[in-house]
């Protein structure tokens, strides 16, 4: 057993000291010399070969005034603009699938559920017969819509965000 111990130690202590670093070897900002094992460091001013350029002073900016001013084409384009953006009442964005089914009662306290625990969200439910169709919110971004998710994951474990066409609000 003591042999054993003693030969495990000197294998160890041959092994350590055969990975253990070179003298000088490895510093950082070192550069080797060709031919040589030895490493120096290259002490050689450079800044004599840096071209050098003259930096002339800014001068007074020159402000160019518009000549054409049509100010009253420009409001009469931007009204209508604004007018057309009025009517756009829908664009694409995604909503909450909370349930599918037939069972009306199930729906009924989901809905119920979802307006309890979200009550700024606006909740659409649909009947094609013979199933009943819940959706919840309209939301721009799917990140959004995985916020309300989130906050009623525990009432639905199975509720999906499917892309859907949303109804905009007229703030």
């Amino acid at each position: 057993m003591n042999r054993i111990l003693s030969f495990s130690l000197v294998l160890l202590l041959v092994a350590g000291s055969s990975c253990a670093p070179s003298k000088g070897g490895g510093r950082v900002g070192s550069e080797a010399k060709v031919g040589t094992g030895k490493s120096e460091r290259v002490m050689e001013d450079l800044s004599q070969y840096r071209p050098r350029y003259e930096v002339a002073e800014p001068g007074p900016v020159a402000r160019i005034e518009p000549t054409k001013h049509n100010n009253d084409q420009v409001a009469v384009l931007m009204d209508t603009v604004a007018s057309v953006n009025k009517n756009i009442k829908y664009a694409q964005g995604y909503r909450i699938l909370a349930y599918n089914g037939s069972q009306r009662q199930t729906v009924m306290d989901l809905r119920k559920a979802i307006i309890s625990r979200v009550p700024d969200v606006q909740d659409y439910l649909t009947y094609q017969q013979p199933n009943f169709r819940l959706v919840v919110g309209d939301f721009f971004s799917r990140v959004e819509a995985q916020q309300v998710l989130n906050q009623i994951s525990d009432l639905i474990p199975n509720a999906q965000i499917v892309p859907d066409k949303i109804n905009l609000r007229k703030n």
